[in-house]
């Protein structure tokens, strides 16, 4: 299981990823292009919220008791999954990217362009 610190360098590999605490010191928040893909607590660790497509969100949670709908966030799109219960690293690796990929893929084309341009520098 990846601990903060890998899940944290696993995020900010991400192309144009940026990290940040806007809601509290504790609530460590990844975003691409300005838009947010994952949040978890700082001192614990517990869970992550992730952005999801709506039918894989829901088959996730039917599939993994450790899979949640999304904690403070909109159901439908976010889940929650719980740290230490049963997810392996290559399964939080997996949905976190995919999580980066529906936001950056949502973001606006001129967005998009720069951080393309930018990965190829």
């Amino acid at each position: 299981m990846l601990n903060i610190e890998e899940f944290r360098d696993y995020c900010l590999a991400l192309p144009g990823t940026t990290e940040a605490t806007p809601f509290d010191l504790d609530t460590l928040v990844f975003k691409v292009g300005g838009k947010i893909f994952a949040l978890t607590s700082i001192a614990t660790f517990g869970s992550v919220n992730l952005k999801c497509e709506p039918e894989l969100a829901a088959q996730l949670r039917e599939e993994f008791d450790y899979v949640r709908p999304g904690f403070h966030m909109n159901k439908k799109h976010w889940n929650t999954v719980l740290i230490g219960t049963g997810v392996t690293a290559a399964q939080l690796r997996e949905w976190t990217r995919h999580s980066y990929e529906l936001v950056r893929a949502a973001l606006p084309r001129t967005v998009r362009t720069e951080l393309e341009t930018a990965e190829n520098v």
